[in-house]
This record gives C-alpha cells, sequence and structure tokens, in this order.
C-alpha cells in the first residue's frame, strides 16, 4: 500500500509501511462506526508472526516479557545507540515493560552522583588540590611549623559551604522537574476509561487523551480526534519556535475510532522507528489484527505524530498511542546534559594559582637551601645545634624542610578566597532578585539566579544568541492599520497625523471607517463630501465594503465558538489577526460550510460560496479564493506580498501611488504588510478556467506546480483595493534594548524556527537589521552551493573592506544552508563570514541547530556567550553558552528551569548585563586582587624573616594569630568591596553602555594587572619588614630595661601590616557605605580590642602561651604606636600617589564617568532626533523598493491541503462532534 491511495492530503508525507511493497491491496474505510473489516464477519484467524501478535483468543496466554535488567554504563563509555525498529504492542501493557519510563529530570546530581561530581568540580580548582595536599604533610610529625588543623578545618568549611551551595542551587532544578512530572493526563485504563495518571507514570504502548490547551506528555502515534477525519491543531512554539498552528491528522485507519470501546479493540502491533533527535521526521507501521484475526499494515508519518512539549490547540480532545517516552522524546533527544560551568575569571584564577604555586615552591627551595647552606657549611660556628652529619640526615633534613617552608608560605594562596567569591556571588544573586527594575508585577515575577557562580561572566558578554519567539515577540499578532482607496486608517492615529502637520497626509482612525462603512456623516464622510461631492462618498463606500469583505472570505480560517465567543482556528497568525481584524469592523465570519461561508455584515447574515482555493506558499507569496456573491456574480479576492500583486494589476490603476507610500510609511514602522486586490470574473471564463484547475487538482506528480499554473491564468488584471498591517507585537523595549546592547560592543544573533520572512521582518523592527545594513543571504540547496556562495561573498567583503569601504551587514541563513554550513569543511568559513556582519539571523533552525551555531561559536572565539530563550527549544542553546538566561514567559518555564537566570521580559537583559554584570565583574576582580594581595603581604614578611633566622622555618607571629588575620581581622573588607562597591552608578552605565566595553576587553583582570598587585604586595611586605628591623635593630629595650622579645617584634609588625593591607582596601573602594566604614577603619578597631583580650586570656587556659605578659608591654609601648602611624602611610604614599597620576594624566574611561557622576556633568551631546528620523525613512523606503516583505506565515507543505481540510469542516454541525466518552 502507498499511503497516496488513501486519497487524503496529509498521508502523503507518510513513510511507506515496513517490509511492504507497492503491490500491497488498499486499506479503505467506512464512512461510520468502525473501519472495515473490524467486524465480527467469520475469516480465517491470522496466527501470528514476528511483528504481529496474533489475535487475542482464550487459548492464547500472552508471554510475559521481563522487564530489562540495567546495565552499569561507565561515564566515559559511549551510549549504544538501539539499531532496527522498536516494536510497541497495543493494548498490552507487560509487553512494553523494556521501554523507559516518562520521567524526566534536567538537574546536574542526583544522590549517588552528588559525592564524586561535586568533589571533581571543586578539585578542578587548583586552590583547593594545594590546600588539600598542604593539610596533608601538616599531619607528619616534626614538619609543620604551625598547627595541624589550621588548613584542614578551614578547607572542610570552604568545601561544607560550596556543597551547601550546589545542593540549594540544584534542589531548585528538582522541585521544578518534580512539577512537571506530577502533572496529570488521562489514560484508558484495562476497563476502558480514562484514569488520572502523573506524566512520570505514563508508558510506552498507553493511549492517552489529550484535551484543548493541554501540553503533550509524550511522544504519541495521533489515533483520532474530535474534529473530522481525524485532524487537529498543534502548537509548536515550545518545541521550534514557530507560532503559526500546524495540522496533524490521524491515519484514515484509526480516524473512527473515537470512544475508549473501539480504541480497546485495537490489536497487534506498532513498528516504530528508534528514538532520535529529527523534530521533523518519523516513520512507522501499525500492524494490526482485527477481531477476526486478519492482518492490516497503516502506514505512519511525521503528520500523525504529536511531540511532547506541544500543546493542543482549538481540538476538543485527541487519543494518542505513546510511542517514546522521557528522555528517549525527541524533545529530550535534543536536549543536553546540564553542563558544569566556570566563569572566564575563575579559570584565569586558575592559572594564577599555577604560577603563585611556582613562586611559592622557589621560595620554599630557596629557604631550604639557604637553611642548607647554614646546616652543612657553617654548623661549626653553630656548635650549639644538634645538626646530623650523614647523607642520609641530611637528604631527609633536606625534604622535610621544603616541606616545611611549604606549609609557611602556603597563605601565599588564600584559602580564604573561595569562600569569601562563593558567599559574595551568592549576594549578588540575591541583589539582582531584589531588584525591583527587573520585577515583572503582571505575572508576579522577579529574577532569579539559578547558578550564582556565573554572576561576573554577565560583565563580559560579547556574544547573544536570542530565540525570536516569546523572547522578543509576545507571539500576537494585531491588525494595526490599513491603506483602503488611497485613505491610510490605523487603530491610533497620532496628533501629527490627525490634524495633518507639517504637511503631511491626514490617516484617519478604525472608528473613521466604520462610521464610512455604516454610511453615517463621520471625518471620512465630510471630507470626501466636501471634496468630491456624494459620488466619492459612494466609490470610497463601495472600496472599502469591498476590501473588509475581501478580509471576512479570503482566508482557509475555521471558526470555533466557545462559551458564546468565535475563536478563529488558523495556521497563520496572519491570517486569523485580519479575520479579527475584519470582525471588529463589522464584518463578523462567523461559519464554514465545506462549500460556503457565512458572515455577519453589520448584522446581516450573508453567504458567499466557495468555488477554489488558490493557496499560499513562498513561491507564489499569495493566496486567492475564487467565490459566488450573494448575487450571484463571481469573484477573485486576492492578498499577498506587494511585490507580486503589484505586477498582476491591471492598467490604470488610481491607488497604486498613494498605497505604496502608505507602504512604506507601515515598514518604517516594522509593520508586516499585505496587499488586497480583487477583480470580477465572467462566467464563461470562470467555466473554462475551472476545467483547467480540475485537471490539475487531479495531477499525481507535479500537483503543487499544475496548480500553481493554473492559478496564474485567473491571477491577472488585478483592481487594487488597498493594503493591511500588521503587527508582530514586540515584548516591550525590545528595539531600545537591541540597540543598547549593540552600542555595548555585544553582538546579537538570533537563532528562530521562524520563516525567513518573518524574521527579516522582525530583525527590522526590533531594530536588530538597520536600514542601512545590507543584507546577506544565504539560501541554497545543496552543500556545494552554500559552500561556494559563502567564499564567493567572504572574498568580496574581505575586498570591498580592503579599500577602506565599512558597510554594515546582516547575515540571513535558513536551516537546511545552516546544515550545510555546520559540516567541518564549511564551518571555518562561515563562521568568518558571520563575524564580519553586524547582525545574524538563522531562521527555520531546530533546537540542535541552535545548540550547534553556539558551539561553533565558542569553540573558535575567546569570547563569553550568553543565551537568551523562553521555549523547550532553547534549552540546548542555553545550556552550549557560557550563561544561559530563560524567560519565564507564554510558552511554560522549561528554558527558565534548565537556564543559569531567569528573568521575565528581554528588556531586563539590559541591566541585568550592563549594570549587574558590570559591577559583578568589577567587584570580583577586585575581590580576588585584594585577597592575593593582603595574604601575600603578610606571608612575605615570613620569607624576608628567614634570612634572619638562620632559614630554620621559624615563623614571626603566633600560629592561631596568623589563621586570624583570614578568618577575623581582614575578612569583612574583601566582602564589602565584593557587594556594595559601584565604580560607577546604574544610572550612568545605562547612559553610556559603552563602559560594558570594560568588561569585555577584561580590563579589570588581565595578567598585567593581577602580576602589578603581586609586585604591589612584595613591596609593602618589604618596606614593612625593613622598616620593623631598622626601628627594632637590636632588639628594642623598653623602659624597664626589659628587651622587648621577639612575640613584642612580631606583634607590632602583624598590625602594621594589618592597617596597611586596611588601608589600601580604603584606597581602592569607589563607594562609601555605612558598611565599608564598619568592614575597613571597624576591623582595626576591632582587632585593636579584640586581639589584647585573646592575648591575655588564651595563654591562662593553655592556648597561644607566646603572648604570655605580652599585653601590658605592647598596649603601653610609644614606638608601637610610632610604627603604627609612619609605617603604613609611607607604604600607602606611593599608592596614593600613582593613583593620582594615573586619574590626571592616564585616566581610562569609566575615571572620566566617575568624574562625570561625581560632579553631575551634564550631558551635551548632540540631539539630532528629527534628522535621525528622517534618514531613517529615507533608508527604508530604499530598502523597501529592493526587498519588500509579506506577513503571511502558515504551514507551507507542497502538498496544497489547505483547501481539502476546509472542505472538510461544517461548523454549522459542531454538536455533532463526538464526545470521546
Amino acid at each position: 500500500m502507498q499511503s497516496q491511495e488513501s486519497g487524503l492530503p496529509l498521508t502523503r508525507a507518510a513513510a511507506p509501511p515496513a517490509g511492504v511493497d507497492s503491490s500491497s491491496p488498499s486499506l479503505s474505510t467506512q464512512s461510520a462506526g468502525q473501519p472495515y473489516g473490524w467486524g465480527f464477519e467469520s475469516q480465517a484467524t491470522f496466527p501470528g508472526g514476528a511483528s504481529f501478535p496474533g489475535a487475542p483468543s482464550a487459548q492464547r496466554k500472552p508471554s510475559i516479557r521481563r522487564r530489562q535488567k540495567w546495565k552499569w554504563r561507565w561515564p566515559w563509555e559511549k551510549e549504544v545507540q538501539p539499531s532496527g525498529e522498536r516494536i510497541i504492542a497495543l493494548n498490552n501493557p507487560i509487553m512494553n515493560d523494556e521501554f523507559c519510563s516518562n520521567f524526566v529530570s534536567t538537574s546536574k546530581y542526583n544522590a549517588v552522583t552528588f559525592t564524586p561530581k561535586f568533589l571533581k568540580e571543586q578539585f578542578s580548582k587548583y586552590a583547593n588540590v594545594f590546600f588539600l595536599f598542604t593539610a596533608c604533610i601538616q599531619q607528619i610529625p616534626g614538619v609543620s611549623p604551625t598547627n595541624q588543623w589550621t588548613t584542614i578545618a578551614p578547607l572542610a568549611v570552604v568545601l561544607l559551604a560550596s556543597a551547601f551551595k550546589e545542593i540549594q542551587e540544584d534542589m531548585k532544578r528538582h522541585r521544578s522537574d518534580s512539577e512537571l512530572n506530577a502533572r496529570v493526563a488521562k489514560v484508558l485504563n484495562e476497563s476502558l476509561n480514562f484514569d488520572l495518571r502523573m506524566w512520570k507514570d505514563i508508558r510506552v504502548g498507553d493511549v492517552v487523551r489529550v484535551e484543548s490547551d493541554e501540553f503533550i506528555p509524550a511522544d504519541l502515534v495521533l489515533i483520532s480526534s474530535s474534529e473530522p477525519e481525524g485532524l487537529c491543531y498543534i502548537e509548536t512554539s515550545n518545541l521550534d519556535g514557530e507560532t503559526n498552528l500546524k495540522i496533524k491528522q490521524a491515519s484514515p485507519q484509526t480516524s473512527s475510532l473515537t470512544s475508549p470501546p473501539l480504541v480497546g479493540r485495537l490489536h497487534g502491533s506498532l513498528r516504530s522507528e528508534q528514538p532520535n533527535n529529527s523534530l521533523y521526521t518519523y516513520e512507522g507501521t501499525l500492524d494490526l489484527v482485527t477481531d477476526a484475526g486478519m492482518p492490516k499494515q497503516v502506514p505512519l508519518g511525521p503528520d500523525q505524530l504529536l511531540l511532547r512539549g506541544a500543546q493542543l490547540r482549538n481540538t476538543p480532545w485527541v487519543y494518542g498511542l505513546v510511542v517514546f517516552t522521557g528522555h528517549e522524546t525527541k524533545l529530550m533527544r535534543n536536549a543536553t546534559a546540564a553542563p558544569i560551568k566556570r566563569t572566564a575569571v575563575e579559570k584565569q584564577v586558575n592559572v594564577h594559582i599555577i604560577f603563585l604555586f611556582g613562586f611559592l615552591l622557589a621560595l620554599s627551595i630557596g629557604s631550604t637551601i639557604g637553611a642548607s647552606i647554614n646546616t652543612w657549611f657553617l654548623s661549626s660556628q653553630q656548635w650549639y645545634l644538634f645538626q646530623t652529619s650523614s647523607f642520609t640526615g641530611r637528604a631527609k633534613a633536606f625534604v622535610e624542610d621544603i616541606l616545611t617552608f611549604i606549609i609557611l608560605y602556603n597563605n601565599l594562596i588564600p584559602i580564604s578566597l573561595i569562600v569569601t567569591t562563593e558567599v559574595v556571588r551568592l549576594q549578588h544573586a540575591a541583589l539582582i532578585s531584589a531588584d525591583l527594575d527587573m520585577y515583572y508585577e503582571v505575572r508576579d515575577t522577579p529574577a532569579v539566579v539559578r547558578t550564582s557562580s556565573l554572576v561576573e561572566d554577565l560583565g563580559r558578554v560579547e556574544f547573544v544568541f536570542a530565540d525570536k519567539t516569546g523572547t522578543l515577540t509576545r507571539n500576537e499578532m494585531v491588525f494595526r492599520a490599513a491603506s483602503i482607496g488611497g485613505v491610510a486608517y490605523a487603530e491610533e492615529v497620532d496628533q501629527a497625523r490627525a490634524s495633518g502637520e507639517d504637511g503631511r497626509e491626514i490617516w484617519r482612525t478604525f472608528a473613521d471607517l466604520r462610521g464610512l462603512l455604516e454610511g453615517s456623516k463621520g471625518m471620512s464622510g465630510t471630507e470626501l463630501s466636501a471634496t468630491g461631492g456624494e459620488q466619492d462618498r459612494e466609490r470610497a463606500t463601495a472600496v472599502a465594503d469591498e476590501f473588509m469583505t475581501l478580509l471576512a472570505v479570503c482566508h482557509t480560517v475555521i471558526p470555533e465558538v466557545r462559551d458564546g465567543k468565535i475563536n478563529y482556528q488558523a495556521s497563520s497568525p496572519d491570517e486569523a489577526a485580519l479575520v479579527a481584524g475584519a470582525e471588529l469592523l463589522g464584518y463578523q465570519f462567523h461559519t464554514r460550510k465545506p462549500r460556503s461561508v457565512f458572515i455577519n455584515v453589520r448584522g446581516s447574515p450573508v453567504e458567499y460560496e466557495i468555488l477554489n482555493v488558490c493557496e499560499f506558499n513562498s513561491t507564489r507569496k499569495r493566496m486567492s479564493t475564487v467565490v459566488r456573491a450573494p448575487g450571484g456574480k463571481i469573484k477573485l479576492y486576492c492578498k499577498g506580498a506587494d511585490t507580486v500583486i503589484l505586477e498582476r494589476l491591471g492598467k490604470h490603476q488610481a491607488l497604486t501611488e498613494k498605497t505604496l507610500s502608505h507602504l512604506e510609511d507601515y515598514a518604517t514602522e516594522g509593520l508586516r504588510t499585505l496587499c488586497i486586490a480583487y477583480r470580477d470574473v465572467p462566467e464563461a471564463e470562470y467555466r473554462q478556467w475551472s476545467t483547467i484547475y480540475d485537471q490539475a487538482a487531479a495531477t499525481l506528480n507535479g500537483r503543487s506546480e499544475a496548480l500553481d499554473k493554473a492559478a496564474e491564468l485567473i491571477e491577472k488584471d488585478l483592481i487594487l483595493l488597498g493594503a493591511t498591517a500588521i503587527e508582530d507585537k514586540l515584548q516591550e523595549g525590545v528595539p531600545d534594548t537591541i540597540h543598547t546592547l549593540q552600542m555595548a560592543g555585544i553582538k546579537v544573533w538570533v537563532l528562530t524556527g521562524d520563516r525567513q520572512e518573518t524574521a527579516i521582518n522582525i530583525g527590522m523592527s526590533c531594530r536588530l537589521i538597520a536600514e542601512s545594513m545590507n543584507l546577506v543571504i544565504v539560501n541554497e540547496e545543496t552543500s556545494r552551493d552554500t559552500g561556494e556562495f559563502i567564499s564567493k561573498r567572504l572574498s568580496a567583503i574581505k575586498n570591498q573592506r580592503s579599500t577602506g569601504e565599512l558597510e554594515d551587514l546582516a547575515l540571513i541563513i535558513d536551516g537546511k544552508s545552516l546544515g550545510f554550513a555546520l559540516q567541518k569543511e564549511l564551518s571555518k568559513p562561515f563562521l568568518e563570514l558571520a563575524l564580519l556582519c553586524k547582525a545574524v539571523i538563522c531562521c527555520r533552525v531546530s533546537p540542535l541547530q541552535k545548540a550547534l551555531v553556539v558551539k561553533l561559536v565558542k569553540k573558535n572565539q575567546d569570547s563569553i556567550l550568553l543565551a537568551i530563550g523562553d521555549g523547550a527549544n532553547d534549552v540546548s542553546m542555553i545550556q552550549a553558552a557560557h550563561v544561559g538566561v530563560g524567560i519565564s514567559g507564554l510558552e511554560g518555564l522549561q528554558a527558565a528551569r534548565s537556564a543559569d537566570v531567569a528573568i521575565s521580559q528581554f528588556r531586563y537583559l539590559k541591566k541585568l548585563l550592563l549594570v549587574h554584570g558590570a559591577w559583578s565583574y568589577q567587584r570580583l576582580s577586585k575581590l580576588i586582587l585584594y585577597s592575593f594581595y593582603k595574604n601575600i603581604t603578610l606571608y612575605m614578611t615570613q620569607f624576608w624573616y628567614s634570612f634572619f633566622n638562620n632559614f630554620s622555618g621559624q615563623i614571626a607571629y603566633e600560629s592561631w594569630t596568623i589563621t586570624f588575620y583570614n578568618v577575623l581581622f581582614t575578612v569583612l573588607p574583601p566582602f564589602v568591596i565584593g557587594i556594595f562597591d559601584q565604580f560607577v552608578s546604574a544610572r550612568v552605565l545605562d547612559r553610556y553602555p559603552q563602559l560594558y566595553m570594560l568588561g569585555q576587553r577584561n580590563v579589570f583582570f588581565t595578567k598585567t594587572v593581577f602580576w602589578l598587585w603581586i609586585a604591589n604586595a612584595l613591596y609593602h611586605s618589604l618596606v614593612l619588614f625593613g622598616f620593623s628591623v631598622i626601628i627594632f635593630w637590636g632588639d628594642l629595650k623598653q623602659a624597664s630595661g626589659l628587651d622587648s622579645g621577639h612575640w613584642f617584634w612580631g606583634t607590632t609588625l602583624y598590625l602594621i601590616v594589618l592597617l596597611t593591607v586596611l588601608g589600601k582596601a580604603a584606597l581602592i573602594s569607589d563607594l562609601w557605605t555605612k558598611y565599608t566604614v564598619a568592614a575597613i577603619p571597624g576591623s582595626f578597631v576591632f582587632t585593636m580590642i579584640f586581639l589584647p583580650l585573646y592575648a591575655w586570656i588564651a595563654p591562662l587556659i593553655g592556648f597561644s602561651t607566646e603572648y604570655y605578659g605580652l599585653v601590658p608591654r605592647l598596649w603601653t609601648d610609644a614606638v608601637f604606636y610610632f610604627m603604627l602611624l609612619l609605617v603604613p602611610f609611607i607604604c600607602l604614599a606611593r599608592d596614593f600617589a600613582w593613583k593620582y597620576y594615573r586619574r590626571t594624566y592616564m585616566p581610562l574611561s569609566y575615571h572620566i564617568a566617575q568624574e562625570l557622576q561625581k560632579y553631575n556633568i551634564p550631558d551635551y551631546r548632540p540631539r539630532q532626533e528629527q534628522f535621525q528620523k528622517a534618514i531613517k525613512k529615507v533608508r527604508a523606503v530604499q530598502r523597501m523598493r529592493r526587498n519588500r516583505g509579506f506577513a503571511f506565515s502558515q504551514t507551507e507543505n507542497n502538498r496544497q491541503d489547505q483547501a481539502r481540510l476546509i472542505r472538510a469542516y461544517d461548523t454549522s454541525k459542531s454538536e455533532a462532534r463526538p464526545s470521546g466518552y
């Protein structure tokens, strides 16, 4: 059997029956009741076979198929893809136990994988590996100069804090997954009733009932529906971004199974392809066995497949057979595993830690050599020390000394840095969530940061990959304006156009149009009477009436009455918007019969007989309907792109110039336009043409082309009525956001499943494509053609730019060409071409292609990538980018659940990146640099001290006081700098988006900046240690006559180091708040109170006995206070002088912005808005003449099936639809 033989248009795309040749007999159906041959006539019973279980009988017991044993798979092993066919038993759940459940998970961890995955992630940070190594060698007796717990305890705290954060964030994903898995669907049970069952409990082979506006819970094969001939409407915007409804149709062999008892009598099996990620293909065969035991085979194709994540629209119910579940569904096959992402700053820190470890090792080896020289060559002068003289003993001592010095200097790499950055990132996430400017009141949705460890990457984004549907647009089409009879009408008219200021043409409102149609003396009527008399008014009314009638009659929309209100089912949202617009203006389409449509014209019912429909496709760019009007006249109504309508007009058209002028006005506003025309067709001409059309419709091969040629014969000598303008409503603030992001140096790429014309139109209306840009459109059929086109355009652009011509370009590429361009040999030239363009739009792309485009740029560009979308089709793209942003929009929450950050509106991206991102990057850069600085400043004094202590490993400071340095005394300044510091205000960052480029260029955290901070720390440590040695030379004598002693000097040095690093924190703070005051001066005040109390109490209870008797001697000594005032001042004087010189003579852009902010200097940039508007209009007109778009975006499948579909409907008999129960 071939699918063509069924006579139904949509079955032509079905796969041929697996294992059956074309000579197999055709299957027909009875017009009512059950399918032919499914009765109880006596027929020979089919015994069963490999793929046919055979007829059910009392003697035949079903063989129980055991569930497949779970097999362990190592993480590095590739998953084995199943081959061959998947055989699913019908109405026999036990036979289908081997298939996976419908449970889905998008989380990173579970109870088993958390520990290994978490430890792998944490120890990919080299600092943690270093501290673990240090903690281990600290446990060796006689090696560590410090307490053995001073490293392992802080490391455990760091790991526990990180684990808590990871668990907290992954629990959100688990909760989201639980909500999705806990949704309920109606599943047919053994007693042939529908039970409510959770999505996760649905199994392959179940029969599911899905009702209107419900999401489809698994991949289903459509069995039947409430609509004639098993039709249903599906919205797949959640899968591929396309908003137009898709028409699906059950096989004629099953479409009459519209009740549970009939479906329950299905016996046999479904032979299906194995799970794969192709959204647009499917092959399967139903091997049915009748009640009489006879086999039947039914071919299935993509028109019978309903995908998980799609939504049933305008169809009361459908029955579907579950074919793929859970992670085997096509939606989940397009998803990628939640990756473990790390920021660019974190990766840089890892590299710096390697270099610092090398530096630390060099210091340790240097100190060990110094110690060995003392031991081996100067031991005779140190006769009072017991030292080994054997080679083995000296070698052992050499190794032990290296380990001792590694422990001594280990805090050159700050252990507090990791926990500090994690806490600061969490706080940044909280600040983003608390930002009222990013709170969407309509849906009570704040911004949510799901992966706080990526916040600083928000300040370094160079590429934004955006979905279109639901991300840039609202998924709403609105009839905004019309040009009728040379007069412009609009829903809303501004004062300038209404009054005709500056010599402009006067525009009218829809209220005026309604008045004209109703015959009242409205504004339009008055003016027309004044200029041309009553005759002109009647002519204008007749044109307007014809125009509105065309909108209400010429379409493939099907009306559906719900709760007393008419809803329009349309495969094109544009068509639905035009029909709804006609209804608002008094021309209501309310009933469709197989041969006619009924409209109410200002309350009066009118019937138009539909004779023929010439359908829309991308080649024709128009659709026509031949109708017989109530008076018996035959008319051709036609609507389409202006380029194709204008060339089919008759001679001497008076309205062409005015209509073109209005089209240009609509284009500048980003509206989608159609031209409207008609002609009267003589009866004789129609009879002759109808014969040609019927012959074309009967053609088997090349039917589509034959119908197009037939349509050409009658679509001529048209009379232009006017034009329509539809707004594909953008999300609020989208054009301004995209323009601002481009000013900030961010390249915006739009990856959409929509048609090319639709995508270009939206690109222009959202200011992604400017009027001055030249479009590079790649739309080739083969890999070779694609490669040749790319190479030619690439060389042409390079040649042009080598001459000094810098022309802005926008690249448009469709899904087929993109598939070729992503191949290995073409990917580099394609990327090179894309990078030369200011804007890139990829149309008709699959979810996997979106991810591949992101990965291509990620692999070849050293840039931070951000992907933003709102549907399940965007999840793989979101996870592939460095930062994924999900919009919790109308397409569900799948993207928001899988994203690193979730926002409610695209416009919030501007503040998220330009303000919060810029702040986070600058704050964390400063925090990391300062953390390294403060530790190196303290611990390098230990190294300098080694020259004075015979490289013995003696510490200068008491060991617990060293621990307090990071845990208590300097813990607050990094937090305050990391959370509250602002290098410029949010207002300035918004006003000057170019400041965002500082992050893109990594100005605040380059290698040079890092090593300059390290050099500064070395300088400070040397100055501090040098002054302390000079002042304490020969051991300072106190007034009591006692020597000051080692711990007196060590504590003094410790406190002047502390005051210096706190002073440095004060110097680098750009914003002073009460928290800054509490953290920087407050930390020193706290130290001066806490340390003497500790030094007094601790020795009494057996801790820190080095401090015994120190407090009354140190805190009463004048030299101590003199050093506290003098030495930090000398250290920081150089820093202050450099800061002054840099800001005065070598300022960066943010230094100037800080001056503007501090002194509130007004912005004197000249405003040229009127001039810019005029330039924009001129460029838009030029573009209109080169490349005009049009408003259709309906399903196109080259099978000319819309006409057949609308013939199947009789909405006057809607109560006769089956209930499905």
